[in-house]
């Protein structure tokens, strides 16, 4: 039997931090760039304000051939804080009987990392971010109190932030594009990977570049900071993998699954429902080398301010 410290240490929701990117727009690991004089990364303000939050612990989802120096960028200083995990994500990492296609390179996309969490998250509330961008403490504090909260097993949320805030003057981005009714419950969210920020507005092609179409201006963008509830787990573990190998048997080359899109197919099918919770705190994030240095200027401004401490934390 659990201890009672033990016990509430499981109550406590799951910070899981999706950092198997390859950075390829970015030209390299942005994962474990320092940002700042004292050796930190992006995803250690994400974290200093998930403990603060209440957050219980720390799942990693990165490739297995960069784990020593994720661990030693990253991981070896966060276990000293707040219990650690880690998850590997990799192309072999398939249902039983399924093969990696030849000629795959590409990763099946981040609904398949999470999927690659199913025992480690199972049964567990948890909260999902990216390793490359900011969320702010508030957005933190939003997400555990909603998982605080009574509800039921199918009822997650979404932080969502104005996309025009997520937009970047250095390139096209990927954003899941939200609809949201009177009462802040998620319709649907549709992935848009090739939008461009022209004269402070978004626009989104389908077809390359050769036809645009414009964002409302208050839409809601996602930007994989998904608040779970145990169902979420329990939905993926069986329906992913039936999607997953559809996906090698019809599209071997070019099938990958975004967490929106695992949302988007759970409200068509009315197994789950989606509160878009207000941020109610400044998104940013390094999608190009071009975003470093305005990242570090924001987060010295940030420390400056009191919100974060000065020296290694």
């Amino acid at each position: 039997m659990n201890s009672s410290s033990e016990k509430i240490q499981e109550d406590k929701p799951v910070l899981v931090v999706l950092a198997a990117g390859l950075g390829s727009r970015f030209g390299g690991l942005k994962q474990i760039k320092p940002v700042d004089d004292y050796g930190h990364v992006l995803m250690d303000y994400a974290i200093f304000d998930a403990v603060k939050a209440g957050f219980g612990e720390v799942v990693f989802i990165i490739r297995k051939e960069f784990e020593e120096e994720f661990k030693t960028a990253v991981g070896n200083r966060i276990s000293e804080r707040v219990p650690v995990s880690y998850v590997y994500q990799s192309l072999d990492e398939l249902p039983e009987g399924c093969e990696v296609p030849e000629g795959r390179e590409k990763p099946w996309g981040t609904t398949h990392a999470l999927w690659c969490c199913r025992e480690v998250l199972k049964g567990k509330k948890f909260v999902t971010i990216n390793a490359d961008d900011y969320y702010g403490k508030n957005a933190l504090k939003n997400a555990y109190n909603f998982l605080s909260a009574e509800g039921e097993d199918n009822e997650h949320a979404l932080i969502g932030y104005n996309i025009i805030d997520t937009l970047t003057d250095n390139g096209t981005v990927s954003r899941g594009v939200c609809v949201v009714d009177e009462n802040d419950m998620l319709i649907r969210i549709d992935e848009r990977k090739e939008i461009k920020k022209e004269a402070e507005r978004g626009y989104y092609t389908l077809d390359g570049g050769v036809t645009y179409y414009l964002i409302p201006r208050e839409a809601v963008a996602s930007m994989n900071m998904w608040v779970f509830r145990s169902g979420f787990m329990d939905d993926i573990s069986e329906n992913f993998e039936k999607r997953l190998i559809n996906g090698i048997n019809e599209k071997p080359l070019k099938f990958e699954e975004t967490i929106s899109d695992a949302v988007q197919n759970m409200l068509e099918r009315e197994v789950c429902t989606v509160k878009v919770l207000n941020s109610d705190s400044e998104w940013f994030g390094m999608t190009y080398q071009e975003d470093y240095e305005a990242v570090k200027d924001r987060l010295k401004k940030l420390t400056d301010e009191g919100i974060y401490p000065e020296g290694d934390w």
